[in-house]
């Protein structure tokens, strides 16, 4: 058996059939007008958590680009919406990699926030010139580092491809010239916006005892009409 799930394509429009710990908590914006659909999203929790970090990271690094705020001031409010937004991360997605047995991401992806932040501010408190240089490569690096560990642990390509989406970011970054922030926030923000709109390949549902007999033949039975589609 294929590591990757080649029977489903990279990405996709995002289908209906979803599984139980997709439904929950699920958001649903529709706009029409009569009986006409103007438009229709659908966020699960794992959407919404790409929802957020990509508000924030762009939020950073544009403000980081073209704003003339104190290097000090830029490290406390970013520390602490870092913190707020792996809080967050958490909340959202534990129901969900707890029912597909994937908790040991959250814990990846909040190491790698709190890693990346503390080097930072240590740069910008302590004045570590080269740490300064090279935020970000290093942000750019720790992202990578995240979807690689998730493209493992979900079985899927989109991410895979989109660490290495990263660390071709970070090849650029010396042709960029003064505009390595806003190329940086660009990557990583788009990256998880654009993640947020599309369904991306993974394994198939994952046997739970966190589930029930009939919530995991409800999951089965919603894989296979994906497939159909």
């Amino acid at each position: 058996m294929n590591f990757f799930n080649a029977s489903e394509p990279l990405i996709r429009k995002k289908q209906e059939a979803l599984d139980v710990q997709d439904l929950q908590g699920l958001w649903r914006l529709r706009w029409r007008i009569g009986q006409v659909n103007l438009l229709s999203l659908l966020y699960t929790r794992i959407d919404q958590v790409f929802v957020v970090w990509g508000w924030i990271t762009g939020f950073i690094f544009i403000t980081a680009q073209f704003l003339p705020l104190s290097w000090q001031l830029q490290a406390v409010l970013w520390s602490v919406l870092t913190l707020v937004g792996t809080l967050v991360m958490s909340v959202l997605a534990w129901f969900w990699v707890r029912v597909e047995q994937l908790c040991w991401l959250v814990y990846v992806w909040a190491a790698l926030m709190l890693v990346g932040v503390g080097i930072t501010d240590c740069g910008i408190f302590l004045g570590w010139g080269q740490v300064l240089m090279q935020l970000c490569p290093m942000w750019l690096g720790l992202s990578a580092i995240g979807y690689f560990c998730t493209g493992w642990g979900v079985r899927s390509r989109t991410f895979m491809l989109a660490g290495i989406l990263h660390l071709l970011g970070i090849a650029v970054l010396p042709y960029s010239a003064s505009w390595c922030f806003a190329t940086t926030g660009i990557v990583i923000a788009g990256t998880l916006l654009f993640l947020a709109e599309v369904q991306w390949d993974m394994r198939p549902p994952s046997a739970t005892a966190l589930l029930t007999v009939e919530q995991q033949q409800f999951n089965r039975e919603q894989y296979q009409r994906r497939l159909a589609e």
